[in-house]
């Protein structure tokens, strides 16, 4: 279950029992620490669906498979390892002067 799900589930749930969601109280129920940005972010786009207040066993496999191809997926694979190479490179640099300012202090 995602973090969104989550939230959803949880702030339905207060809504149906007459209570508002509010920060305070989702952060009360969450089972996990959520970050205070991405819990406002969800709430403040949240809309009531008093239907929605667990995932069904199928519903959960399903979002599971899709985060399991998502974060498996070669595209976000590229992107990483572009990431990667793109902030190893300065130190990468870096690296190569000090080298060379060592091989010539033990000319000296």
């Amino acid at each position: 279950m995602t973090i969104t799900d989550e939230i959803t589930i949880i702030a339905n749930q207060l809504a149906n029992q007459g209570k508002k969601p509010t920060v305070a109280l989702l952060k009360t129920k969450l089972k996990r620490p959520v970050p205070l940005p991405t819990l406002i972010s969800i709430l403040r786009n949240w809309t009531h669906d008093p239907k929605l207040i667990t995932l069904t066993g199928e519903t959960e496999k399903h979002v599971e498979k899709n985060q399991t191809l998502a974060l498996n997926s070669p595209e976000i694979e590229m992107v990483i390892a572009k990431a990667i190479a793109t902030a190893l490179a300065p130190i990468e640099t870096e690296l190569a002067e000090l080298k060379a300012q060592i091989i010539s202090l033990k000319k000296i």
